[in-house]
């Protein structure tokens, strides 16, 4: 095998290894950003009761409504 192409393989098989890493880290210890919509709600945010109707009202809609949206 020519030194070119040796370089090359090696370069390849490095460009895949960051690529696995990266994404097994995003899995493993994902970043603050992933955890929480964009109003800072946890995206697995149960439903709250509406007082007056007693319906379940979702957090996003709760922010929309004060916030004037």
């Amino acid at each position: 095998m020519t030194p070119s192409r040796l370089i090359m393989n090696l370069y390849a098989w490095a460009s895949l290894a960051v690529v696995v890493v990266g994404i097994g880290w995003t899995l493993v210890f994902p970043p603050q950003s992933l955890r929480v919509d964009r109003d800072g709600v946890p995206h697995f945010t149960p439903e709250v009761e509406h007082m007056i109707t007693g319906e379940p009202v979702s957090m996003n809609e709760l922010i929309k409504h004060y916030r004037g949206d």
